[in-house]
């Protein structure tokens, strides 16, 4: 019988006085019955969505130690960017940001993709341009409301952290890793010095992870199997070349380019991001 039509017939029983205790604890029951039943993952159209709060996630990707050391220069500079708008930064883990600020969401998640840098590298002795690349990940912060996470789908480990933080953080096991069973997704958070923050920071990285792959779905499903390259996060996509020979900048999307490389890795975002948000593409 369906449990939803079981509760129905026991709320019938509740004004009985003989059964009416009973009708309870087993409509009591059924609801925990019915919320363990309930799928990990409930999405919401993301314009219910905070947008003062989001979280930045950089990873080295083809380069080797190259491509290490540009994910560190784009953390930088998104850093600088958000240091300029008077927004709040906290570190979740390496190359892993929480902004807070007003709009911040809306601003930066244009930013999603696979960025290309090509320079000659430090190390390089005859002067060779390498070219190494990073992905760059723009999530909103996703509270239980608008995505439930079943306890039951998530296995827990705890580890000492490798990072910097004094005694308590290297010689206790405070870090945390989470791996969400029907999806396969693994978070790490280590940066806290209590464990219970750190889970807490993974269950807010694994809600907004779950919140992306669900949103990439769903415009595959709308556009035609093709993620929209604009605002979905599709890191498959290229979707701007640093080009520091040619003192440029370039923006796949909207085949634009802006010089002044420099200032632009400092934190000069403003020119890209506000063209980004005015277009339609």
């Amino acid at each position: 019988m369906d449990i939803d039509k079981q509760i129905n017939d026991l709320k019938g029983l509740l004004n009985d006085p003989d059964l009416g205790d009973l009708a309870q604890a087993e409509i009591e029951e059924l609801e925990k019955q019915k919320q363990s039943l309930r799928p990990s993952v409930v999405s919401r159209q993301s314009s219910d969505l905070m947008t003062d709060r989001c979280i930045l996630e950089i990873r080295a990707a083809a380069g080797g130690d190259e491509a290490g050391i540009f994910a560190g220069d784009l953390l930088r500079m998104y850093t600088r960017f958000a240091q300029n708008q008077k927004w709040k930064i906290e570190v979740l883990d390496k190359f892993v940001l929480k902004i807070s600020g007003k709009d911040c969401y809306n601003m930066l998640k244009h930013e999603s993709g696979v960025h290309r840098v090509q320079r000659v590298p430090i190390t390089e002795s005859q002067g060779r341009i390498h070219t190494s690349t990073a992905t760059v990940a723009v999530l909103p912060e996703v509270t239980s409301r608008e995505i439930f996470i079943n306890p039951a789908d998530v296995t827990f480990e705890a580890f000492r952290s490798g990072g910097h933080g004094g005694q308590n953080v290297n010689k206790v096991s405070t870090a945390v890793r989470l791996k969400h069973i029907p999806t396969g997704i693994v978070v790490t958070a280590q940066t806290e010095r209590f464990q219970a923050q750190n889970r807490e920071i993974a269950m807010d990285l694994l809600r907004a992870k779950i919140w992306q792959m669900e949103e990439e779905k769903r415009e595959r499903e709308v556009s035609g199997n093709r993620a929209s390259q604009i605002g979905t996060g599709d890191r498959a996509e290229k979707i701007r070349t640093y080009n520091f020979p040619q003192n440029r900048v370039t923006d796949h999307r909207l085949n634009k380019s802006w010089h002044n490389l420099e200032k632009i890795m400092d934190g000069n975002l403003e020119p890209i991001i506000k063209t980004l948000s005015a277009s339609t593409i």
